[in-house]
């Protein structure tokens, strides 16, 4: 007869995973001796190799039991039944591992080629990371709301990096974004971005797909907010003078 801490040396197990088989049910607990100590049997050494072999092999421990008192032909079509189900968490895996794989691909990951080229360009033109970065959420943003916008957008975004003036605002918002929202600097930043939105019959307002991505811009700094804000009210004056209401 052995202890427990024999049995547990003679299938390779520690005594803990004895007391777990002892608790889900899967090796039966002996009654204590006089001594007060369990003993267990040869037959016990037996059932808990096979135990330990059954959950080596990946073996769900709901399923040992049963495999346990399995005839050959029972046991043999389980074990297949288990191969799939392990070739099907592998494949999940593989998967996982792929995706895990493609994020270090980070915006190419989520937006298509076209938009990258956009955001490393802004790099080159020593946009700040920071900027870059709320550039790559707001093509997110987009992507998801408003995707049938995106072809336009990427045409716009594109042809305005390729105008001196437009990047030269550009630059000068990214510059403007640790300044106070009163900085009279922002006055002058704001005519300028005002008039060329005239020049270019840019209408302020933006449609409530693009709301949130105004937001997660602006949010980013009070002085960029102060500027969305101002420009959006300018557009709507300028849309009332056009259009008296009776």
């Amino acid at each position: 007869m052995l202890t427990i801490g024999r049995l547990a040396a003679t299938a390779g197990v520690t005594v803990r995973a004895v007391r777990h088989y002892h608790h889900v049910g899967l090796l039966p607990e002996p009654e204590r001796d006089a001594s007060g100590y369990r003993r267990y049997s040869a037959q016990a050494a037996v059932d808990l190799i096979r135990i330990r072999t059954l959950a080596d092999a990946g073996v769900p421990l709901a399923r040992i039991d049963a495999l346990l008192h399995a005839q050959p032909a029972e046991f043999a079509a389980a074990i297949i039944d288990i191969d799939v189900e392990l070739q099907c968490k592998i494949d999940q895996l593989t998967e996982y591992r792929s995706r895990i794989a493609d994020l270090a691909s980070g915006e190419r990951l989520v937006l298509p080629p076209e938009v990258v080229a956009i955001l490393n360009r802004m790099r080159s033109l020593g946009v700040s990371e920071q900027r870059v970065r709320l550039e790559r959420d707001s093509w997110i943003l987009l992507q998801a709301l408003d995707p049938q916008a995106m072809p336009q957008r990427i045409r716009d975004k594109t042809a305005g990096l390729d105008d001196p003036e437009t990047t030269r605002l550009y630059l000068a918002c990214d510059r403007a974004v640790d300044w106070d929202p009163h900085d009279p600097r922002l006055d002058r930043l704001i005519d300028d971005l005002d008039a060329w939105e005239i020049e270019h019959e840019r209408d302020s307002s933006r449609p409530e797909s693009l709301q949130l991505i105004s937001a997660r811009i602006s949010e980013a700094s009070p002085a960029w907010q102060r500027i969305i804000d101002a420009l959006a009210h300018r557009a709507e004056r300028r849309r009332t003078a056009g259009h008296p209401r009776p």
